[in-house]
């Protein structure tokens, strides 16, 4: 089930959101949950005080009291892969948009053609996730880390490092092991010492993979090429 927030300080704007959000979780035959808010400080309050949790925030930039943006950055430590669409008439916001990893920027003036194809996206990624964890095993632990929560596995000496959402992880494992195990199409080699989650790259600059979480990876020369085309051919596969 996808859960949905939509925050807009304008009541009839509020109602039309819900109303292409509906529209689009029946067209994709995906079961939703939304929850309509007009004003950003109810939805900052339950989020980081009722702890809710949404796979999807549809966020007006625009607001009395506390800015779309800041409600987003305020967000992210509670829900750090949360999707966020933005929507807003200042074209010049989309740069602080990118930097705050938001799934889409959408535009007022073109809502009825963005808005519905961001939330198909949207809801296509949380179906392509839904359910896949790797289980690290051993005589004392159990543990399952859901891959959308990896963000790159790395070499350390004989272990194979999982860095995700919750922390750092260590098995006794070849890089190339944990990597078969895994056996998901989102996770490629940008080095021959670190595989990454397809689905948290934001951008391939200056020869580094920058990631979600603000980390930079370099990605070795002789892999450039081939991750930058493993990318586009996922996200057009998924997209």
């Amino acid at each position: 089930m996808l859960h949905i927030a939509i925050c807009d300080d304008d009541d009839s704007a509020a109602a039309a959101h819900k109303a292409i959000a509906e529209a689009c979780l029946k067209e994709s035959g995906s079961l939703g949950k939304i929850v309509v808010y007009t004003a950003s400080s109810n939805l900052l309050y339950d989020i980081t005080e009722d702890r809710f949790f949404f796979d999807l925030i549809l966020l007006d930039i625009e607001m009395p009291g506390s800015t779309g943006m800041e409600i987003a950055a305020k967000i992210k430590p509670y829900l750090p892969n949360v999707r966020i669409i933005f929507i807003t008439s200042h074209i010049e916001y989309a740069i602080d948009a990118f930097e705050l990893s938001v799934f889409r920027y959408v535009p007022k003036n073109d809502i009825d053609r963005r808005l519905p194809a961001a939330i198909h996206d949207a809801a296509k990624l949380a179906q392509l996730e839904e359910g896949k964890a790797y289980t690290i095993q051993t005589n004392s632990r159990l543990e399952k880390i859901p891959y959308q929560d990896i963000y790159h596995i790395e070499r350390d000496g004989k272990n194979a490092a999982i860095s995700a959402a919750g922390g750092v992880s260590k098995v006794r494992k070849s890089l190339q092991q944990v990597f078969e195990e895994l056996d998901a199409e989102e996770f490629i080699y940008i080095d021959r010492g670190c595989i990454v989650n397809m689905i948290h790259i934001m951008q391939i600059k200056d020869g580094a993979a920058i990631l979600k979480n603000g980390e930079s990876l370099p990605v070795s020369r002789g892999h450039l090429q081939e991750v930058k085309a493993q990318i586009n051919r996922y996200w057009g596969a998924h997209i």
